[in-house]
């Protein structure tokens, strides 16, 4: 079975390197060559486009920053529909709007190709590790074929529904994340402003109902300084615009989300958008005139 992979950036490249430890042919295509270049040394084989791989791929993955690249590189010229064969199974790892990937796999379908819609969730250590979270939409028989492939490259792989359900899910998974970001930025800020050591407060409130994922992957990091991107806020608030344009189009207001979002924004705006979506905190303590450290 080969596997075409497409897009090795933060997340992807990690998550290609796992399916080659895994055991499986790879065909990698990116627009970074030094990433393709790292990827094709631990094994894989490059194509020049998505249309070249997928001439040659029996599952193709994306992994890609928004729908709009998802759809330039599926329906573009020297795209995949261009290329693919009946019979293969399209998987898009990327976090796009859920109506996208519905529309995408109505354009595979008249090519006799299936899609699933796999978005992933816990950034770039968990993908370099194999224990990511994947949220899935498609058919259950499609879903059980390819389960292995993306178990390869994660410790969860849930199927939540048909197609574009995986990335509704994905959708509600950062409408926690960012928000659980924001209560700990404030959490710690306060502490910090009170005169309070932030690091004892956080080791007094994690083993009680405060305690979260987010809590102890962020306030670590943000006591250290350290805001190197795991998530950056570009693509956080990219997929806050579509948790809330989908929202909007079900009539389902989310304002904490648009709250958070125009937080998010606002650093942006001072140049710190490609700086690791815990940096929210830097939002808050710009406000209170205080630095959360150790």
């Amino acid at each position: 079975m080969k596997i075409g992979f497409i897009g090795l950036g933060i997340m992807g490249k990690p998550m290609s390197k796992n399916l080659l430890k895994a055991g499986y042919e790879l065909i990698v295509v990116d627009r970074n060559q030094a990433a393709v270049d790292e990827v094709v040394a631990a094994g894989a084989k490059s194509a020049a486009t998505a249309k070249a791989v997928a001439q040659q791929a029996d599952i193709i993955i994306t992994m890609l920053p928004n729908s709009p690249h998802v759809k330039e590189v599926v329906l573009g010229e020297n795209g995949i529909l261009e290329g693919v064969k009946k019979g293969t199974t399209f998987i898009d790892m990327s976090s796009i709007a859920p109506l996208v990937s519905r529309e995408l796999a109505a354009k595979l379908a008249e090519k006799g190709v299936e899609m699933l819609d796999a978005p992933v969730s816990g950034g770039e250590p968990k993908a370099i590790d194999g224990t990511m979270s994947v949220m899935v939409g498609g058919k259950q028989e499609v879903f059980d074929t390819c389960y292995p492939i993306m178990k390869a490259m994660a410790g969860s792989v849930v199927r939540t529904g048909e197609v574009g359900a995986g990335n509704v899910t994905k959708l509600a998974n950062q409408v926690i994340v960012a928000l659980n970001i924001a209560a700990v930025s404030e959490a710690l800020v306060l502490a910090s402003k009170a005169g309070v050591e932030p690091d004892l407060v956080y080791q007094a409130i994690r083993g009680g109902l405060a305690g979260s994922t987010v809590l102890d992957a962020k306030a670590p990091l943000m006591m250290d300084r350290k805001f190197d991107p795991g998530f950056r806020i570009n693509l956080h608030i990219k997929d806050l615009a579509n948790v809330l344009e989908t929202s909007h189009d079900m009539g389902a207001p989310l304002p904490l989300t648009a709250a958070v979002m125009e937080m998010m924004q606002a650093l942006k705006v001072d140049g710190m958008g490609d700086g690791d979506h815990g940096s929210l905190v830097k939002y808050y303590e710009k406000m209170a005139k205080v630095e959360v450290k150790r």
